[in-house]
């Protein structure tokens, strides 16, 4: 495989790369505590704080299986 061929295949291993999901993932998590620490911080009902943490906890269960998974992924590579 050729020089280009080796970057490409690199590159493809980045986009499959679980770790980078977990990256991710925990970004995004952060986003949503923010947005929830907002909408307290205003005044919004018990209701929607709740919409919020319901997310939030679905959002860290998936955390956890992408953490799994790229730990898994780490020690195969």
């Amino acid at each position: 495989m050729g020089s280009g061929g080796a970057k490409v295949a690199a590159v493809y291993r980045k986009l499959g790369d679980p770790q980078r999901e977990v990256d991710e993932e925990i970004g995004h998590i952060r986003g949503l505590v923010l947005i929830r620490q907002l909408l307290a911080a205003r005044g919004a009902p018990a209701s929607e704080l709740r919409e919020c943490d319901a997310v939030i906890a679905v959002c860290r269960v998936r955390l956890a299986d992408m953490a799994v998974r790229a730990g898994a992924f780490a020690s195969a590579a």
